[in-house]
């Protein structure tokens, strides 16, 4: 369908000083119109950037424009990271469920979205593609929204569609869209996958994110079967399990057969994958991370990681004592509706110590630190010297148990220190 394009440089006069601008999550970050804005920095006071995370670079954080615009993440990336920690702009703590909600219910009201979108079909309707996530509540609720309108972006089915109508502005590029390079899994990591593909169920629902954990659990999935995918995002390693049949879908009980998602992240092979693939529905975040949904599901396994757990239970997963990192996510949305999912698993996976060689399982967290999920939420925890389960464990009994699994230099610690706060006790009864 026809449409009218303008220059990015022409669409972002939109912006005006004060207004607050969502950017499009993820992959679909929409650079050529963030580089256009910024470009405009001497004209523009206070301009608020709302965004949860974008892959790329975040220009708008440079020292020099603090006057121009503040970072209000509602996750903080690596882009933003030291922006954030500097205390050059903000950070909400906020779960990711709830994010629609924010722009929706006008506690964020938004002036401007700009967003990445594919090409218009002959209808009219352009699709957010790979980001639907708290992307399309941003779209709805917004007074403005410019679109780059770029044919890399694939056209996913689901939610994400978008008719030129809804569109302010329209800005063509040819530009392809940021990959996430493939990590080479190390023996700690493969281990931790090994662990996790252990208890993981024929005929379970998965949740799982990107990185090196989820990427070596998939790796050891394939002598499953009829496993599901209902999870607020998913990287390459899903691919070679439904060629091999073992992820159909078969066994979930809503969006049966369907593989379910709200953003991707990956190489191009998986943009591929999902372009004007039936099999996979991109959906509001809202509805992927919506406890009354997840727990639909039989067996759903959630997949989640931490910086840091105390030897109670709680998990830190958004900040390094005070100095917030990245955010709270959707980790508690499938944590607990992996727990409420008939024969569901809840897993916090984590190597035993940090890249600096500090136990990441703890007696304390740190001063600071933010409990993303509680020690009442935690089922599994597993690290390369493997598994153990926490429900129904009481506070010595949860100490004794993470320290056996911590890295062999700090259990000593751990133990005396749980012997100190909690006593001892008849192992025997545990």
């Amino acid at each position: 369908m026809h449409y009218r394009s303008i220059t990015a440089e022409s669409a972002v006069l939109k912006i005006k000083s004060g207004d607050r601008v969502f950017l499009h999550t993820a992959a679909a970050v929409p650079q050529r119109l963030i580089s256009a804005m910024v470009e405009r920095a001497p004209e523009l006071n206070n301009v608020e950037i709302v965004s949860l995370h974008t892959e790329g670079e975040a220009p708008y954080t440079k020292p020099e424009y603090r006057e121009s615009f503040r970072m209000n993440a509602l996750f903080v990336g690596k882009n933003v990271r030291q922006c954030i920690q500097q205390g050059n702009g903000d950070a909400i703590p906020v779960f990711l469920s709830e994010v629609p909600s924010l722009f929706y219910n006008n506690i964020l009201p938004l002036d401007v979205a700009l967003v990445h979108v594919s090409s218009p079909d002959h209808h009219g309707y352009c699709s957010l593609g790979v980001s639907v996530d708290a992307s399309l509540a941003a779209v709805h609720a917004a007074k403005l929204v410019i679109a780059q309108v770029n044919p890399h972006m694939p056209r996913t089915h689901g939610e994400g569609l978008l008719h030129i109508s809804k569109i302010h502005a329209m800005v063509d590029i040819d530009d392809p869209l940021p990959e996430h390079p493939k990590h080479e899994l190390t023996d700690i990591e493969i281990r931790i996958g090994q662990h996790i593909a252990s208890i993981v169920e024929d005929g379970a629902t998965l949740q799982m994110g990107i990185g090196a954990i989820p990427d070596a659990t998939l790796a050891a999935l394939g002598g499953h079967r009829d496993l599901g995918i209902h999870s607020e995002m998913f990287s390459d390693g899903v691919i070679e399990l439904v060629e091999k049949g073992v992820i159909n879908g078969s066994k979930k009980r809503i969006n049966r057969e369907i593989i379910v998602a709200s953003f991707l992240v990956g190489s191009r092979r998986l943009y591929d994958f999902v372009d004007d693939n039936p099999l996979v529905e991109m959906l509001p975040s809202d509805y992927v991370n919506d406890t009354v949904q997840i727990r639909k599901n039989p067996k759903v396994t959630a997949i989640n990681s931490a910086l840091e757990i105390d030897m109670s239970g709680q998990v830190c997963a958004d900040s390094i004592g005070q100095k917030y990192y990245s955010g709270v996510g959707g980790q508690m949305d499938f944590i607990r509706g992996a727990a409420l999912s008939q024969g569901g698993k809840p897993i916090i996976a984590l190597p035993s110590i940090s890249k600096g060689g500090m136990s990441r399982i703890v007696p304390h967290l740190k001063p600071g630190a933010g409990v993303v999920t509680t020690r009442a939420h935690v089922h599994y925890v597993v690290t390369e010297y493997g598994i153990v389960n926490l429900y129904g464990k009481n506070l010595r009994q949860r100490a004794e148990a993470l320290a056996g699994i911590a890295h062999p230099d700090f259990r000593e610690e751990i133990s005396r220190k749980a012997h100190e706060i909690y006593g001892s006790y008849n192992k025997s009864r545990c």
